[in-house]
């Protein structure tokens, strides 16, 4: 990563890159097999003190490129300090902005590999594994967790220590029978949504219904399941205001000074807040954290 790198922003190196600038892959070595994979990462986890053990497995969305979401994953990890080992699965999306139907089927063909992929990190001897998601890669996860939930009812719960989908492109009935399926929802299990997000907002009229999951307004549809709604509509800009926790430098502020994220990665780290500041909603088992910009400002939570 460059030096200059500013939270929230990736500079890519495509063409001749300067390491000073842009990100910049600097090293790649091909596995032979999924068990070269395991031990690989095995050797990696061992290394690292006991309780930095984890694997955070980032999953891509709709028009990313092999290198968009290897970028992304190193981003993510190193603005919100997260430790562990990173994990990017790589589903074949075309990386063009029409190709939506392609990446719909794509990664209906990418569950197997990706169930292969959450067994093959359990069984490097990760002390947990943190799924995050992003656009119409959370659909690929939450089919993955339904057909695993099929045949081993309770691997979720317990293998997975939190689920994080950000922007979910995922119709909001689809989800409920994915989650319904699912004998225990992971805890913690966290939804970015933004009522800005002007991609989801294209991909509702591409799909001819109402809101998807990731710019859902009413709380009430989620009322049944143990989830954590985090509205980030006010820091949404740019981007169609499709990836807002992972670019606003603002609010990866907010939430790296939160005591909330620490508990979903199990951190530990001195000078956090406490809870996430913001509107806070409950509907039966949901609960919705309305964030806003005033705390950069304010300091106090807003009732």
């Amino acid at each position: 990563m460059p030096p200059n790198h500013k939270a929230g922003q990736i500079k890519a190196g495509y063409h001749n890159p300067n390491p000073q600038r842009s990100f910049v892959v600097a090293e790649r070595s091909d596995f032979a097999s999924n068990t070269q994979f395991r031990s690989e990462l095995g050797a990696s986890l061992k290394a690292r003190a006991p309780h930095d053990r984890e694997v955070v497995l980032y999953v891509h969305g709709y028009n990313n490129s092999f290198l968009d979401g290897v970028y992304r994953s190193a981003q993510l990890m190193h603005d919100f300090e997260l430790p562990g080992e990173v994990v990017h699965f790589a589903w074949p999306s075309a990386a063009h902005p029409l190709g939506y139907t392609y990446d719909r089927d794509s990664l209906l063909i990418a569950r197997d590999g990706l169930e292969q992929t959450l067994r093959d990190i359990s069984a490097s001897g990760a002390k947990r594994i943190i799924l995050v998601a992003h656009s119409l890669g959370t659909m690929l996860s939450m089919e993955t967790l339904r057909q695993i939930e099929i045949r081993e009812p309770g691997w979720s719960r317990r293998r997975l220590g939190g689920v994080v989908l950000i922007s979910p492109d995922l119709d909001v009935e689809l989800f409920r029978t994915q989650a319904g399926r699912i004998s225990e929802l992971p805890q913690p299990f966290a939804i970015f949504v933004s009522q800005k997000d002007r991609v989801l907002a294209l991909s509702s009229l591409i799909n001819g219904v109402g809101n998807r999951l990731g710019n859902l307004a009413d709380l009430v549809a989620l009322a049944d399941f143990p989830a954590t709604v985090l509205d980030v509509s006010e820091f949404s800009a740019g981007a169609g205001g499709h990836f807002t926790a992972g670019t606003s430098p603002a609010l990866i502020n907010i939430l790296n000074r939160s005591a909330e994220v620490d508990n979903a990665f199990q951190l530990d780290r001195a000078g956090k807040t406490g809870l996430l500041s913001g509107t806070i909603l409950t509907v039966q088992k949901a609960t919705t954290v309305i964030l806003s910009p005033d705390v950069l400002v304010t300091g106090k939570r807003l009732n």
